[in-house]
């Protein structure tokens, strides 16, 4: 199971950082979104995974006797959702933002500070 775990979180990497590297704003985004999952993943990957155990200490127990879950990677799951969830909403309005002022979702297309009439700088010295 943890190998398929590991292979899961591989290609979730890799296409999250395929579609970062891409010139286009929706791409960049999607890739953000999935890049935050693969992270999810890897964290719950790495909190064991252990199916039908609570991660509970029995009312009569002072402490876990046999297998349990670990609770940490689940509260660190939950926390990175939610700001993983706001990161992607604050991106997701610059990205319109950017779009109703420029008319392009295209980071080329996007020049502002450099107008396409004047000449490129130097490139060396």
């Amino acid at each position: 199971m943890e190998a398929w775990f590991a292979l899961l979180v591989g290609i979730f990497f890799t296409v999250a950082v395929y579609l970062l590297l891409s010139k286009y704003i929706i791409r960049v985004l999607l890739g953000v979104a999935i890049l935050g999952n693969a992270v999810n993943l890897l964290i719950f990957a790495g909190g064991r995974l252990t199916r039908g155990v609570p991660p509970v200490i029995a009312g009569d127990q002072d402490a876990i006797v046999g297998p349990a879950a670990n609770a940490l990677p689940q509260a660190l799951i939950l926390t990175a959702i939610v700001i993983s969830f706001s990161f992607f909403a604050f991106l997701l309005v610059l990205a319109w933002r950017a779009y109703e002022a420029l008319q392009t979702d295209n980071t080329d297309e996007m020049r502002v500070a450099e107008p396409k009439d004047e000449p490129a700088p130097p490139l060396g010295y």
